[in-house]
């Protein structure tokens, strides 16, 4: 479905089903798609939340977010076209590859982040 500035609103059998195959993480509730973001404490949440913030801002299209101590609640949705369209998964594609980035995981010079707790700050299993 078209809406009047021109941009795709996807179905709700299309939301889901994009969600099922590209983003499990993510659910879609009240309209917008959303995904909570675990951290280890307020330091990893500020990190998170000021992560968003940037990739929003150069984006041009901003999340709602809920923020507490050790998590960052993240909801978008178009709010110009009234649904979900390309530019609330190109977001989400962008946060997470961002926010849940591990150098440790690939091919990298980079170490990541110490296992040690004290180091802590993103939870990456969720």
């Amino acid at each position: 479905m078209s809406n009047d500035g021109g941009e795709q609103v996807f179905s709700e059998t299309e939301i889901i089903k994009k969600l099922q195959d590209e983003f499990p993480h993510w659910t879609f509730v009240d309209g917008h798609i959303c995904r909570i973001y675990k951290t280890h404490n307020w330091k990893g949440t500020l990190m998170v939340v000021n992560t968003i913030g940037h990739l929003a801002e150069v984006a041009w299209h901003h999340p709602d977010m809920r923020v507490s101590y050790k998590s960052v609640e993240v909801r978008l949705m178009n709010h110009s076209a009234k649904g979900i369209t390309g530019k609330d998964f190109e977001l989400a594609r962008k946060l997470d590859e961002v926010i849940c980035w591990r150098p440790d995981r690939e091919d990298s010079a980079l170490t990541g982040t110490p296992e040690a707790a004290r180091f802590a700050y993103i939870d990456h299993d969720t």
